[in-house]
């Protein structure tokens, strides 16, 4: 699957956490010791008012002894190992006993197993158990305060992880669980309860002095990185409330989570401006175009509310996620990821305020405590963010679905598209590398956007993406699909060592969405059997009948197919090539002329045969045709109809002048003519001229207008890039339809220097 939105840096300094990373400390023989019941010592640790319905967790009596058994199988190994193994010499065992402790195979950095003090669980959390770490966290953060409920905390951190592994397949997991159970162990003899007689109110009761104490009192004293740490560790303290008393729902301690929930997001992550930040106010907030910006996206206004996901966040505490600005309701509405909807809220006001800061110029300074965001600050955003949008809306004749509500009084709609296009462009992940794609998008999701923001009749609507439970819909629905075929086709090069013709690259798959085809062979949502999701792992037999009768073939190359081959060097340098071989024609035939000097092209029978070049021109121009048709042979099937005519037809018209031109030489011969004489009676003598300059004249005429468009290159570059179905037309002999590479042509000034 794609990456995730990026992380964005936590205001408190995050614990290190490495992968993979694990140390253990522990003597052997009690992984040894045969003497304990396998499940007597995890009932122990139980809570007593839980121990029946213990039997009903998936952390039963019979996992735990096979649990323990696997631990007595790898310590029993160990000691092996240690020994020597079977073939070693036997040792005399010594008179007293001594621990021996296991040599460390995995630790973090810095620590070696034999530094005194205790190990900090959260440090040697396997990454497959990563979700586990917050509640580790939490158990060592409240140790001195209660430490009944860090026991409790660690004891929901190890159901959760049996959960997750139950049978302790990752990496370092069944090293972990033993460790953690020990330590489950020695704290259910240890700890005492201090507020309550059962463990249930226990935590009942300290969640609630939690919250009070720490969330309630001196909220206006403590920094941002101390709150943003309560309310994580408030947050850990619910869900273990949650598992210790999973029957008996409590809505004072609902009404409480709730708060903790909202009022958490006022201490997220940020990575520039904090936004949602509670307290002091910092300084970069301060800046006038920074605050208009702010208060520009936050007019959310005569908008309709997207219907909450019931089933996303947990039961009992979600009513509906908080929008603050217009980057909140396309979140709600679209199903982005939350983390890219905050990454894109704080681009987007960046953007606003750096372009309104330019425009503004010098403005009195008591004149900016007023600010606000001009008009034109927001058409020249949206003239930079949809530029290559209206270009490809123009290259293929479609309507732009960048509408504008005529009710519209504000700039609220402008800022909705792009946001939402930010938006897009953020969770894309690979698919930024096709930018036609990503407009192929944006153009459905816009008029989606559109039908919601221009029909007020309702209050509330059902957003166009939703997955049951949960939070990356788009992600999941419009990403992932085209991110697997990426993926695919790079499966496919075998990191390059296949040929190029057989997989697909970026341009490739972006050069599908440059024909109306695609809307109609794809569509939206975006169809799964369509070809362009076919798997190219999969034989046609695999296909056939996975999708029975389901007819689907993998989408071939567009445009382009690399063949290579020494022939690309004349391909690709023709007209210097030409160049070459008819001056040296020339220069031949000149030097064997009888007088063997440059002014011996003026000779009537010289220039005849200096005349025979443009014979010689007609077969390198068969020569070119041909090479396009044979280099281009495994892209055939994917080029449209006007393509194919095209390459075909100029294969036959190298045919015609090959042909017409050596014919119409043989005749020129009996009618000899001087270079004189030809230019002075061309008018005047036109039925006696030789048919063979007719025909170099209307050979050489298509190259005449090619000269005169490179002499006005700012004609010829308009005409390149226009749209119109008449200059296409007109041009179709010359260059292919393509969306890029049009018009770049230096201008006549550079070409003159």
């Amino acid at each position: 699957a794609p990456p995730p939105a990026e992380r964005k840096r936590p205001a408190p300094k995050p614990q290190s956490e490495k992968a993979d990373s694990l140390s253990i400390a522990l003597p052997l023989d009690s992984l040894n010791n045969n003497d304990a019941s396998p499940s007597a010592p995890f009932s122990s640790l139980l809570p007593h008012r839980h121990r029946e319905r213990h039997h009903h967790t998936p952390l039963s009596h019979t996992t735990l002894a096979l649990f323990d058994h696997r631990n007595r199988s790898v310590g029993e190994g160990a000691m092996s190992m240690s020994s020597g193994g079977p073939s070693a010499p036997q040792r005399q065992p010594s008179m007293g006993r001594r621990n021996i402790s296991r040599a460390i195979t995995m630790r973090t950095d810095g620590y070696s197993g034999e530094e005194e003090g205790p190990i900090i669980e959260s440090e040697l959390v396997p990454s497959s158990l990563a979700p586990i770490v917050p509640i580790l966290r939490a158990a060592n953060e409240i140790e001195d305060e209660n430490p009944r409920v860090a026991y409790l905390c660690r004891f929901t951190a190890f159901e959760k992880a049996h959960t997750m592994d139950p049978n302790s397949s990752g990496r370092g997991v069944r090293q972990f669980k033993t460790y953690l159970l020990h330590r489950l162990e020695k704290d259910e003899k240890d700890t005492q309860r201090r507020l309550a007689s059962t463990d249930a109110k226990e935590i009942q009761r300290f969640y609630e002095h939690y919250c009070k104490k720490y969330l309630e009192e001196g909220l206006q004293t403590r920094k941002p990185d101390e709150m943003a740490r309560y309310y994580q560790i408030a947050s850990v303290l619910y869900d273990v409330l949650k598992t210790v008393t999973p029957d008996k729902p409590n809505s004072e301690y609902d009404q409480y989570a709730k708060g903790v929930e909202k009022e958490k997001a006022s201490f997220s992550h940020y990575n520039i401006l904090p936004l949602n930040i509670s307290g002091p106010t910092q300084p970069v907030m301060e800046i006038p175009e920074i605050k208009a910006a702010v208060a520009l996206l936050r007019k959310i206004n005569n908008l309709p509310t997207p219907r909450p996901d019931t089933t996303n966040g947990p039961q009992g505490i979600d009513d509906g996620p908080i929008v603050r600005d217009l980057l909140d309701w396309l979140w709600q509405t679209f199903g982005f990821q939350k983390g890219n909807v905050e990454n894109q809220k704080e681009h987007l006001i960046l953007l606003l305020a750096n372009i309104d800061m330019r425009g503004s110029g010098n403005v009195h300074q008591g004149e900016r405590q007023n600010h606000m965001i001009q008009r034109d600050t927001v058409d020249h955003l949206m003239k930079k963010v949809f530029q290559n949008y209206i270009s490809w809306c123009r290259y293929l004749h479609l309507e732009s679905n960048i509408k504008i509500p005529h009710d519209a009084s504000t700039q609220q709609p402008e800022l909705l598209y792009i946001g939402l296009y930010l938006l897009i462009w953020g969770e894309a992940s690979n698919v930024r590398f096709m930018p036609e794609c990503l407009c192929y998008i944006f153009h459905h999701m816009a008029r989606d956007l559109y039908d919601i923001i221009s029909d007020r009749r309702e209050e509330s609507f059902d957003p166009p993406f939703r997955r049951e439970g949960s939070d990356d819909a788009f992600l999941q629905l419009v990403i992932q699909p085209i991110y697997n075929v990426i993926h695919n086709e790079a499966t496919m090069s075998k990191r390059g060592t296949v040929s190029h013709s057989k997989w697909r690259n970026y341009d490739d798959l972006n050069e599908y969405f440059w024909s109306k085809k695609c809307f109609k062979q794809l569509g939206w949502p975006m169809d799964p059997a369509s070809d362009f999701f076919a798997d190219p792992t999969k034989t046609k037999n695999d296909i056939e009948r996975h999708d029975h009768s389901m007819s689907r073939r993998r989408m071939s190359k567009t445009n382009f197919v690399e063949v290579r081959t020494f022939l690309h060097l004349f391909r690709s340098f023709d007209r210097m090539w030409a160049f070459f071989i008819l001056a040296f024609q020339a220069m031949v035939i000149i030097a064997w002329s009888p007088s063997g000097s440059l002014s011996a092209i003026f000779e009537p029978a010289v220039f005849r045969n200096v005349m025979t070049i443009f014979i010689t021109a007609a077969f390198l121009n068969f020569l070119q045709a041909t090479l396009e048709i044979v280099l281009n042979w495994k892209a055939w099937r994917s080029l449209v109809c006007s393509q194919m005519i095209r390459h075909v037809l100029k294969f036959v018209v190298a045919i015609g002048w090959l042909i017409i031109l050596p014919v119409t030489y043989s005749s020129s011969i009996q009618n000899p003519t001087g270079l004189i004489k030809f230019f002075s009676n061309w008018i005047g003598n036109f039925q006696s001229q030789s048919i063979y300059n007719f025909a170099v004249a209307l050979y050489m005429l298509p190259n005449i207008f090619s000269a005169l468009f490179f002499i006005f290159l700012p004609m010829r570059r308009a005409l390149e890039r226009s749209n119109s179905r008449i200059v296409r037309f007109l041009l179709w002999w010359t260059q292919p339809k393509l969306y890029v590479a049009r018009g770049m042509y230096e201008d006549t000034c550079s070409l003159l220097k």
